[in-house]
């Protein structure tokens, strides 16, 4: 009776060709970090397993991967934050992001059996992690001398304002790190899943899909379709009841809505203990028996109300899409004033995992 998610390899592949077909020149390091956006990391890893490399955030993340038997290339985003995780990282062979002064530092005065390869972080606007344009000649010279770090060492940074074609900031962005590049010969990775479909200079030789790999759209207001990318995870549950109610009977915590007329209102067995966004307010869609039907009430932590008024046949075990197939995340997500990524990483340890390969 319990909600489920069904994840898709086919789609998987699927998005990780259409990131390839956007950038043809580029190798591609798909990005399965935080769980791969909720999916599973281990069951991405091993359905996306002719990508040419994957990012996780943090080394905990490469072990785990590395200890199952992945032999990909692997990059860490985060970087180490100390001679532990650096020796982690140079067992069992992770790539590195360095972006602050500390780790540079740690690199030189490390002795290891093996030197770990090293990307270098450059802020060139998100102002989050990295070294500015004006350090970075320095800082790549250190690395490249460094006995602690392999050849070669490489560039990247990353675009605070990809997903808004309309915004120039990632011009200005581009503008200042290509140079940087051109200037020490490296090879580059720039784009994200906004940079990789939206701007061309950003491909580079290496780009890092992330959302788009799971299906959805990584521009403000955009829907996977524009992009041919299709959903991989499906959530899914039954009607746990169907009620009928009089004119004005209010339904849900608080009353906060009142039915308008006699009707029957389906009870879904999912709520926010399982992911759903408690904030979706009423007339956020879910399909029931692959129709719509507008979610009415407060949203509960196992149960979720729906208006089955175009639905009258409508029983109990009656499948419920809460977003995937047929219904877009990204539609769900506006309505409850958040992102995809939040739903997709929100899932909820109740929730069934069903992998298909259809």
């Amino acid at each position: 009776m319990g909600p489920c998610a069904l994840i898709d390899f086919a789609a998987l592949r699927h998005n990780l060709q259409q990131a390839r077909n956007a950038a043809p020149h580029s190798r591609v390091i798909a990005v399965i970090k935080a769980d791969a956006y909720g999916h599973g990391m281990l069951r991405a890893a091993r359905a996306l397993a002719s990508a040419d490399a994957f990012a996780v955030a943090r080394v905990e993340e490469g072990v785990m991967l590395r200890r199952a038997g992945v032999e990909t290339p692997l990059l860490v985003l985060g970087g180490f934050f100390d001679f532990a995780e650096l020796r982690s990282a140079a067992e069992y062979r992770l790539q590195l992001a360095i972006h602050r002064i500390g780790q540079l530092e740690r690199l030189e005065q490390a002795r290891m059996p093996q030197p770990v390869e090293c990307w270098l972080k450059i802020d060139s606007g998100m102002h989050r992690l990295g070294f500015p344009i004006t350090m970075a000649t320095d800082v790549f010279r250190r690395l490249e001398k460094c006995r602690a770090v392999a050849s070669p060492v490489r560039l990247m940074t990353h675009l605070a304002n990809a997903d808004d074609l309309e915004d120039s900031s990632s011009l200005r962005q581009l503008e200042s790190f290509l140079p940087l590049a051109g200037e020490l010969g490296a090879e580059i990775s720039i784009a994200n899943s906004a940079g990789t479909l939206g701007w061309p200079d950003a491909r580079g030789d290496w780009i890092r899909p992330g959302i788009m790999l799971y299906g959805s759209s990584p521009f403000l207001n955009g829907r996977a379709k524009d992009h041919e990318l299709k959903p991989v995870m499906t959530l899914q549950s039954r009607l746990m009841a169907v009620n009928h109610y009089p004119k004005g009977a209010p339904v849900g915590y608080g009353g906060t809505w009142h039915c308008p007329e006699a009707m029957p209102v389906g009870v879904v067995a999912i709520g926010y203990g399982d992911g759903y966004p408690r904030h979706a307010p009423t007339g956020t869609p879910v399909l029931v028996n692959g129709r719509r039907a507008p979610l009415v009430g407060r949203v509960s932590m196992d149960m979720i109300g729906v208006d089955l008024r175009s639905q009258p046949q409508a029983q109990v075990g009656d499948p419920v899409v809460l977003w995937g197939r047929g219904l877009p995340a990204e539609e769900i997500a506006e309505a409850a004033d958040t992102i995809s990524y939040q739903l997709f990483c929100g899932i909820g340890s109740r929730v069934t995992f069903v992998e298909q390969d259809n």
